[in-house]
Parts: structure tokens; C-alpha cells; sequence
């Protein structure tokens, strides 16, 4: 509601038409500088914001829009779909969890998979969607990404899955858990036959995915800023009873301590990931004898 005088010095309230509305609606706060960023200049942006280059969340779709060559993208197994196996009920039950999760982010599942190309250079790619019920990993994410991670073995394809997750899904229990032995051992695999995989850690890379296929790239990649790690930093601290260094967490203070590779800005990823697909071809050709 919007109060003012006229002129007769008398209160007066009007309401905030439809306009005012959907104008507010086009404006968004930076939560790390607090700048207001109108919308459609924060997406031709790639979503980073253009004062403090805080980098907003990406769902599956912009990251496919953002580093896939143009109707390369091939799904499989786009019909798999979570099962309420526990009959698991908090305040939802899972099943309306998963309904709800479903329209709000225009997939069945946290994570897509398929084989796309890159620059032309073919490859399996998995990217997680942090928008289906925070990017947990349950029994179909593991599913997908062991058959994923099959694919690129059979087809002598690199591998990149894009992390983006709150960890392993509480509403299914031990059988979430379970999919950190089932992709490690998936990945493993495909790594002993001499494939490459790339993992890219956005923000957040949290849980029980940090602990598993997250972390066994060959090649580790993250955005700036991401919070990555595994438990929370507030139950560290009541565990070790010590105080966390500055930034812990953070890409850059993993970059200093040697667990990830590279940061690397959004504008720059595609060309980054392209150039290393690149070596790899160009390395596995010349093993193979071919010119």
C-alpha cells in the first residue's frame, strides 16, 4: 500500500496497481553487494552480477543454453522418476514433494543426463538441478549417473557433470546413501579405462554428493565464491571446537589448499571446458595413430 496527502492535507491510500507490480518483479537485490540489478540486463549478464560478480544459481536449462553447442543435447533415460519407497511423510508427504519439485523445475529429477557437444567435441554430460528439492541425490540421480558414466565408457566419450546440490535426499534414507558407493564405483570404472571426467562445482556442492562423484574429477572446476564442502561450517565448529579460518568453504579456500583445479568465471566456461576437451582429443588421436 502507498500512503500520501493531497491537497486538501488529508491522507489518502491507494493501492499498488498491476504495473507497479510486475515493474518491482523486475528488479532483483544482490545478496552479496546489495545493488538492485534490473533482470533482464542481469541475464544477458549470464546472471552475474555486474558490481561484485557474485554469480547467481543457474538451473539445468541455462546451463545447458550457457556451454552446449545448439540442439546437441541427447536425454536419456528422461522417464525415470522417483519412488516413495519409505512412504515418507514431515510436513508433505514425499510424493507431494516430488509433485511440487516437478513444476517448479520442469523435470521429473535433480539431475538430467544425455550426450552433447561442447565447441564439436562430443561428450556424456550430467548437470544437477538445484531447483528439484535442492539438487539431492536419491536413487534415480545415482541410477542416472552410473548409466551416464556406462555410456561414456562404452562410446569412449569425456565426462562432465555440473554439481549443484544440498546433498544425499533424507526422504529415501539409507537407499540415498547408498548411491555415494554406487557412483564413486561408477566413475572409478570409467576412469580405470582411461576416460577423462570433468567435474564442475557450483554453488552449492554440499553432503553427500561432495563426498562422492563430486570430488573424483580428474579435472575439478568451480565458479567463484561456491560454498563447497560437507557438513555445515556451524556443526564443524561444535565438533572440533575450533574456529574456521576465513572463507572456509569456499572455492578459493579450497583452490589454496589444492582440492579443486581451477576457478573459472562464467563467461569464460564454455571456452575453458572446450580447450580442455580439446587437449583430450587431440592426446587420445595421437595414441591411437590417428591424424
Amino acid at each position: 500500500m502507498i500512503s500520501f496527502k493531497n491537497n486538501n492535507n488529508t491522507p489518502k491510500i491507494v493501492s499498488p496497481s498491476a504495473s507497479m507490480e510486475a515493474e518491482a518483479k523486475d528488479w532483483i537485490k544482490c545478496p552479496s553487494c546489495r545493488s538492485l540489478l534490473y533482470s533482464k540486463h542481469l541475464k544477458e549478464n549470464l546472471q552475474v552480477c555486474p558490481k561484485c560478480s557474485h554469480h547467481f544459481r543457474l538451473n539445468a536449462l541455462e546451463w545447458m543454453e550457457l556451454l552446449l553447442d545448439e540442439n546437441s543435447f541427447k536425454p536419456f533415460h528422461t522417464d525415470m522418476t522417483a519412488l516413495d519407497i519409505l512412504e515418507f511423510s514431515d510436513q508433505d508427504s514425499y510424493a507431494d514433494r516430488i509433485t511440487k519439485a516437478t513444476q517448479k523445475a520442469s523435470f521429473n529429477e535433480a539431475i538430467q543426463v544425455g550426450t552433447a557437444q561442447i565447441e564439436s567435441q562430443p561428450l556424456a554430460f550430467g548437470v544437477m538441478d538445484f531447483q528439484f528439492i535442492g539438487g539431492s541425490m536419491g536413487v534415480v540421480v545415482g541410477e542416472k549417473i552410473v548409466r551416464l558414466a556406462e555410456k561414456a565408457q562404452e562410446e569412449h566419450l569425456p565426462l562432465l557433470i555440473i554439481s549443484a546440490s544440498g546433498g544425499a535426499r533424507m526422504q529415501e534414507g539409507m537407499f540415498s546413501l547408498i548411491q555415494m558407493a554406487r557412483t564413486a564405483g561408477a566413475i572409478g570404472r570409467f576412469q580405470k579405462h582411461q576416460g577423462l571426467y570433468l567435474s564442475l562445482l557450483t554453488h552449492p556442492t554440499t553432503g553427500g554428493v561432495s563426498a562422492s562423484f563430486a570430488f573424483l574429477g580428474d579435472i575439478i572446476l568451480s565458479e567463484p565464491q561456491a560454498l563447497i564442502g560437507f557438513a555445515g561450517a556451524r556443526v564443524i565448529e561444535q565438533t572440533t571446537r575450533q574456529k574456521l579460518p576465513p572463507r572456509f568453504q569456499t572455492a578459493e579456500f579450497l583452490l589454496e589448499h589444492g582440492q579443486i583445479d581451477k576457478i573459472v568465471e562464467r563467461k569464460f566456461m564454455k571456452r575453458v571446458i572446450g580447450r580442455i576437451l580439446s587437449f583430450y582429443y587431440e592426446g587420445h588421436h595421437s595414441a591411437m595413430g590417428v591424424k
